[in-house]
């Protein structure tokens, strides 16, 4: 059987692109493979929001990432793509960070060029290190990986803070150092869009469409058709969660009662079926035959 990263590789090289959803905690992975996506996304801004309940402006460390990340992995099938904020400090750390989050069983790796700590890529006031600082990060994170089948993704903040042509620039330069797949930070128009498309057909493109965001929402379809191969729909299962507990709490406040939100939660079967209660039930049986009831 292929590895995942191996599998990754041919998602890249098969006609079309491909939607992949973020996820922020094992749950919400699970269910992405559930529903039938190839791929999945460890949002950064979605484990920030999820686990420490902020914005997404630098305030995870390494190791609360990798840990939602493996658990992640230990529930899918499906490639995982980890963003890994900025590396977490300088190319010799970004060392570190490669090697942690491929142990932690990833398919690729997103870095991005903003000083640290950084901020969502569609918010306002993001600065940017130096190209060549970034250049260096990119060839200690290929450089580092075991698995040469895993993937590098350069992201470049930098449209937002320079414009169109140093975001295409920084992106050539981070493509010369051996980035696998390339991800131009918040294009503000459909003509930029399809410009990042344009100047780089031989090297597979990252779309991040957020909802309410810089970018404007195009379909799968039309993301294809200006060059993009990933379409990141990162923190859509987030929002709907959101929105979802949000009007579920305030009946249940209304209501003083379970009872009129049945049809707006999952079943008590669903759930279970969902965290796999048979398997544990069957690993009990199997294990624990010499326990006394």
């Amino acid at each position: 059987m292929a590895t995942k990263t191996k599998r990754f590789r041919q998602l890249l090289q098969q006609p079309g692109a491909f939607i992949v959803p973020g996820a922020y905690d094992a749950m919400t992975a699970r269910l992405v493979e559930e529903v039938g996506f190839s791929a999945v996304y460890a949002t950064g801004a979605g484990i920030s929001n999820a686990r420490l309940g902020w914005a997404d402006v630098g305030l995870t460390t390494l190791t609360e990432i990798v840990d939602i990340v493996s658990r992640i992995a230990d529930v899918t099938s499906i490639p995982i793509i980890a963003d890994a904020d900025t590396g977490y400090g300088n190319a010799v750390n970004v060392i570190r960070t490669v090697r942690e989050f491929e142990r932690a069983g990833v398919a690729a790796i997103q870095i991005e060029d903003q000083v640290s700590p950084k901020k969502c890529g569609h918010f306002s006031g993001k600065q940017v290190i130096d190209k060549e600082e970034m250049v260096y990060k990119i060839k200690a994170a290929v450089d580092a990986r075991v698995d040469e089948d895993l993937a590098i993704i350069a992201r470049t903040d930098a449209l937002a803070v320079s414009g169109i042509e140093e975001a295409l620039e920084r992106a050539a330069a981070y493509r010369e150092a051996g980035a696998d797949i390339l991800f131009v930070e918040a294009p503000t128009t459909l003509e930029e869009m399809e410009r990042i498309g344009r100047t780089f057909r031989d090297v597979p493109l990252v779309l991040n469409l957020v909802e309410g965001a810089k970018t404007p929402l195009v379909s799968l379809e039309e993301a294809e058709r200006m060059g993009f191969k990933i379409v990141l729909c990162a923190n859509t299962a987030l929002r709907a969660a959101i929105k979802a507990v949000r009007e579920t709490l305030e009946l249940l406040q209304v209501h003083r009662s379970q009872i009129p939100l049945l049809d707006r939660i999952c079943t008590w079967e669903e759930r279970q079926n969902l965290f796999k209660l048979h398997e544990i039930e069957e690993w009990e049986r199997k294990y624990l035959r010499f326990e006394q009831p």
